[in-house]
């Protein structure tokens, strides 16, 4: 259980860092004010209404958001200062143990059965625990 969770975190963790880079843009196309077409990686289909020869007088518009990612990705441990790297080692110190299951009660020697007494020493030697 405690390895599928940690392999499950890992993963999202993974697809987190994939994403946060990832570039794309959206393309749209207003013809007038209503749209037309949306497109994402490629250009909007347009409604076929745009003038070639005068780009001012048309009522057919483009628009174009780009959404950028995160281009630097190196961290450094050592750019933190001292407060931070104790609290970064202790956060992580406290999260690695969180997830021990300490309900189950470990028995060493349950499967081993006791030697036989032969004679009761307490009793022959006189010594009693009081």
């Amino acid at each position: 259980m405690k390895k599928a969770f940690q392999h499950s975190i890992s993963i999202a963790m993974a697809f987190m860092v994939l994403f946060s880079t990832f570039s794309f843009t959206v393309d749209k196309h207003f013809c007038g004010s209503f749209l037309v077409d949306t497109a994402i990686f490629s250009e909007a289909k347009t409604c076929g209404m745009e003038m070639e020869t005068s780009t001012e007088d048309s009522c057919c518009s483009n628009e174009k958001i780009a959404v950028e990612g995160q281009d630097e990705l190196k961290h450094q441990f050592d750019a933190l200062d001292l407060n931070q790297q104790a609290f970064l080692t202790g956060f992580a110190y406290s999260y690695i143990f969180i997830f021990e299951d300490f309900s189950k009660e470990i028995i060493p020697f349950k499967n081993y059965s006791p030697p036989l007494l032969v004679k009761d020493i307490q009793l022959e030697d006189q010594v009693f625990l009081i």
